[in-house]
Parts: structure tokens; C-alpha cells; sequence
């Protein structure tokens, strides 16, 4: 514990999961009794997320050179997902007659049910005319791109931590841009435009509306229903732009 905060100057998050291991495998998997576990105490970690502006949220995507990679963005950012929940969307999590997305497997185990923009549903019709697998939204596509089609695992984490990082130094963005920050980015920008705490609350999939007070510092509260504010802000027209050098592929 000391080498990671002097040394290596871990975060207190980071200081927080090695406590916790420490504390589980000499508490419960090889029982040692170690009283200085017991007087340690990991700092509360305060620092309030990384939020894009809209404007931001559309050049990092403009940058971002290849399609399978710029329609996940846009997806994380306009449904608010976490990276595993967009990773793990299936085609039949799309419900394009209701307009909604049903995420089975949101942290915690926990479901809901989220609605759909239109702008969201042009978005990954057009990227799986590029590989027509017949249950993943986002398939590996290997080194050739030429398995998705049959592919049965998604595209890497990796993969998608390293092209943000990419496009943010690309349109010079220096704040500590993550896929993560396009989630913390939507929220922002719904309570902006006026969709309330508690909407809010459900569309993220957040059991605790404590969990919600952070973006208090970051905006101004409101108190309406977000449907119509998440439409207005993943603006179709806006999503026409962003992805029009991808449209021709779609079609051949």
C-alpha cells in the first residue's frame, strides 16, 4: 500500500480495490490477522468527472476515422452507456417499432429499458449494413475485417480506450477524455436541456439518486421529462454530418 501511494502514486480508487483484495484474502480466503488492515483508511476520491461540450462530443467523433468505431461513440454518448453495456448491445436489444433499447446487461445485473433516438437507430442500421452479423451490434472484426460477420465475441476494450485517447489529441482536447466521459457528457447535457433528476436517474441506470449530485456541480437542475431533450440533443441532422463519409459504404 505505501509503494502504490509514494511510489506510484495511485489514485485513491485504485488504493481502495488493492485494499479491499488485501482485506478479503486474509480475511476470508487464507485467514491472517493483520491489525494494520484495520487502521487503514483509503481518502475519499472528489474530483468530478470529464465532461465534453456537444461540440466536442461531434469533432471527437468526426476524428475518429473508422465506422465500427465513430456508431459505438455515438452510441455510448446518446444512450448514456457505460463501455460494456455498448459493447454487449444485441440486435434483438433494438426495439425500432417502440424506439427503445432494452440493456440486458447494465451493471449490477440490473435491466432497463431506454428510449432510443432516431438519430441512434439510422446510426446502427447503417454500421450493420457493413457486417450483417446476425446477433452482435458491435462484432470483432479482426485484423482483415472480414469476420464480423460471424464473429461471436465484440470488438476489444482496448481497442476503443485508445482510439478516444486518438481522437482527443487530435482536436485538441487535453482534459482526461475516457468512452466513459461520453456518458458523463450526456448527462450533463440533458440536465442542460432541462430533463429532470429523477429521469435522468432511470435513463443511466443509477439505483441511488445520490449517485446523481455530482452533476449538480456541473449544471444547473431542471425538472421535465427527458425524452423529447435526449432527441433534441443527439439532433439528427448533426448525426447526418458526422456520419455522411460512412453513408456510400452502407449502401454498396
Amino acid at each position: 500500500m505505501l509503494h502504490l501511494i509514494n511510489d506510484r502514486a495511485c489514485a485513491p480508487g485504485s488504493l481502495k480495490v488493492t485494499y479491499s483484495a488485501l482485506k478479503f484474502f486474509y480475511g476470508t480466503t487464507c485467514p491472517r490477522d493483520w491489525q494494520v488492515l484495520e487502521k487503514v483508511r483509503v481518502p475519499k476520491q472528489k474530483s468530478l468527472p470529464t465532461v465534453l461540450t456537444i461540440g466536442e462530443v461531434h469533432r471527437l467523433i468526426k476524428a475518429t476515422r473508422l465506422h465500427h468505431n465513430a456508431a459505438l461513440l455515438w452510441t455510448l454518448y446518446s444512450l448514456a452507456l457505460r463501455l460494456e453495456e455498448g459493447l454487449n448491445l444485441h440486435i434483438s436489444d433494438i426495439d425500432s417499432r417502440r424506439m427503445t433499447v432494452h440493456i440486458h446487461r447494465g451493471k449490477g445485473a440490473k435491466d432497463r429499458l431506454l428510449p432510443l433516438p432516431v438519430s441512434t437507430l439510422e446510426v446502427l442500421r447503417s454500421y450493420w449494413k457493413q457486417h450483417r452479423n446476425g446477433c452482435l451490434i458491435f462484432p470483432s472484426s479482426g485484423r482483415n475485417r472480414k469476420i464480423a460477420a460471424k464473429a461471436t465475441s465484440t470488438m476489444a476494450v482496448s481497442t476503443i480506450q485508445g482510439c478516444v485517447k486518438r481522437a482527443a489529441k487530435a482536436i485538441g482536447v487535453h482534459k482526461p477524455v475516457s468512452p466513459h466521459s461520453l456518458r458523463h457528457s450526456m448527462a450533463t447535457h440533458l440536465f442542460e436541456a432541462g430533463a429532470s433528476q429523477c429521469w435522468i436517474q432511470r435513463f443511466l441506470g443509477h439505483s441511488n439518486l445520490q449517485t446523481m449530485l455530482v452533476y449538480l456541480h456541473l449544471t444547473d437542475d431542471a425538472n421535465v421529462d427527458g425524452r423529447e431533450q435526449l432527441n433534441h440533443v443527439a439532433d439528427r441532422a448533426s448525426t447526418d454530418k458526422l456520419f455522411q463519409r460512412f453513408i456510400g459504404r452502407a449502401r454498396e
